[in-house]
């Protein structure tokens, strides 16, 4: 029907990770990122309370990325640590990225039971983009971790916090 100058808005949505789109999962990982996951990372990102801090990333109907969170609770506060988050490169610089952070930021501020205090996550500390990405979102450097990846180098890891009032 189109003729062709018709430009129409791309759909961006968003579906929890479930057992029926694992394998989905698994496969944007393996492109994705640099590390296997495990198992149990497979069978924790099905977890009922993290269901609206794993989430599958759609642009118009298609599975381009993922976003992957646990909660922890450290020092009597409860956190939100991002596992993963990842686009596949033809889709990136199209502001995915941001909305699926800002899914997670609305879910966590949403979140009472229990209340999140902070959401903090690893970057890689030879991957600037990604630290200016999050910085953008009012992330801050916290700290260095050494040696936090094992099998990659560089091995050192920025971490990036953060709290919410």
């Amino acid at each position: 029907m189109s003729n062709g100058s018709a430009k129409s808005t791309p759909r961006v949505t968003f579906a929890p990770i479930t057992s029926n789109n694992l394998g989905t999962v698994r496969k944007l990982n393996s492109v994705l990122f640099p590390i296997k996951y495990s198992e149990k990372f497979y069978k924790d990102i099905l977890q009922p309370e993290v269901e609206d801090f794993c989430q599958l990333v759609y642009y118009n109907d298609i599975p381009v990325g993922t976003i992957c969170c646990r909660l922890e609770n450290k020092d009597g506060q409860n956190l939100l640590y991002l596992m993963t988050m990842g686009v596949l490169a033809p889709y990136r610089s199209r502001k995915l990225g941001s909305q699926t952070l800002e899914l997670i930021l609305t879910a966590a501020l949403a979140h009472s039971k229990p209340k999140i205090d902070k959401l903090y996550l690893h970057v890689q500390v030879s991957n600037h983009d990604a630290k200016k990405f999050y910085e953008r979102h009012g992330f801050n450097e916290v700290e260095i971790h050494k040696d936090y990846y094992k099998k990659i180098a560089p091995h050192d890891a920025w971490v990036l916090e953060k709290a919410f009032p």
